[in-house]
């Protein structure tokens, strides 16, 4: 059995996928490559056939009709038979040392008395253009060195929370808790990093730079224009993420107070993209998703009310666009807007 699979949503991914995948080949025979092929037109389904072929062990070619970036991760989980699931974006890459440092360090776990739910490490937003690269690092969130659980986790300041890029899950945890994430919508890997939380138990954090998130194209989902084009897709997410905090039977107050935050920097952003797309229609549907919350649940309700949400909500005068600004920055900071 493999040690680590992973999923490479693909979608006419030709002119950067092979940085991508080469960038993963260094694990080896430990590894396994899911290379989803998601209904492109381009040369994407020839690249990952090509790699297949030349690395049969190691690498999965799979084809599917179109479903948008959640199905292909739920073609990876459906896929997988390595014991830990890591999604990398065809556009991103890792950095080899801190991707020796993990596998080793997974072995190691796979040792000891505790299984391990999820494993944590950091991000780079490597920005088009930038000098300086911004890390996202968790070293004074989680301890370092042991296997912890979620008394152990200390306070997340606004804009820093686990993303997908940070997080290794163990692959049957992901199937067990029956994640499957809605076709044809952006902005999922949101669902990714929240719904099977309640299911952790045990975390690991290694305080390594491994995932490289590529910011700079245009066309790119948390591109400002692009996701304010799309906020239909960005508050379906939200709205599933509601539906997942009141089915969350929360044993754990620090679990439930971290969740509670992940919304509300959702519920955040997606009311300062509608704010900021200036329209009837755009303050209309962000009245709609607060009645959404109300209806579904009046407690969260009144929380967000008194969140930072709920202070973005009514932004009158120049206090409030002073707020408003302060709220976009954090989202600028959670999502890396380019």
């Amino acid at each position: 059995m493999k040690l680590l699979s992973i999923a490479i949503p693909c979608y006419n991914s030709e002119a950067y996928m092979e940085k991508c995948v080469d960038s993963l080949l260094v694990g080896g025979e430990e590894v396994e490559i899911l290379i989803v092929d998601d209904g492109s037109t381009d040369r994407t389904a020839e690249i990952a056939d090509a790699y297949e072929k030349k690395y049969p062990t190691i690498v999965k070619a799979i084809h599917q009709e179109n479903g948008g970036h959640g199905e292909a991760v739920n073609a990876g989980i459906r896929n997988a038979q390595g014991l830990y699931f890591k999604v990398v974006d065809s556009d991103d890459w890792v950095n080899k040392e801190a991707y020796e440092k993990i596998l080793q360090t997974l072995e190691t776990l796979l040792r000891g008395p505790k299984t391990v739910d999820l494993f944590i490490s950091n991000f780079v937003y490597e920005k088009q253009g930038a000098a300086r690269k911004k890390v996202m690092q968790y070293r004074h969130c989680f301890p370092q060195g042991e296997v912890f659980g979620w008394n152990e986790m200390r306070h997340m300041q606004k804009g820093k929370y686990l993303l997908m890029h940070s997080m290794i899950y163990r692959t049957q945890l992901l199937q067990q808790c029956g994640l499957e994430l809605p076709k044809h919508t952006f902005y999922v890997d949101n669902l990714f990093a929240y719904e099977p939380l309640p299911y952790v138990q045990n975390m690991y954090y290694l305080d390594v730079n491994f995932y490289r998130y590529f910011i700079g194209r245009d066309d790119q989902s948390v591109n400002e224009k692009v996701m304010i084009s799309r906020i239909d897709q960005q508050i379906r997410v939200n709205k599933l993420m509601v539906d997942v905090y009141n089915r969350g039977n929360f044993t754990n107050k620090r679990l439930r107070s971290y969740m509670f935050c992940y919304l509300d920097i959702i519920t955040t952003v997606s009311s300062i993209m509608l704010i900021r797309a200036n329209t009837e229609e755009a303050l209309e549907k962000k009245k709609q998703l607060l009645e959404y919350i109300k209806s579904e649940n009046r407690v969260l309700y009144r929380k967000l009310r008194h969140s930072l949400f709920g202070r973005v909500m009514n932004l009158p005068g120049k206090g409030g666009r002073k707020m408003s600004v302060a709220a976009y920055k954090i989202s600028q900071k959670f999502y890396g807007f380019n």
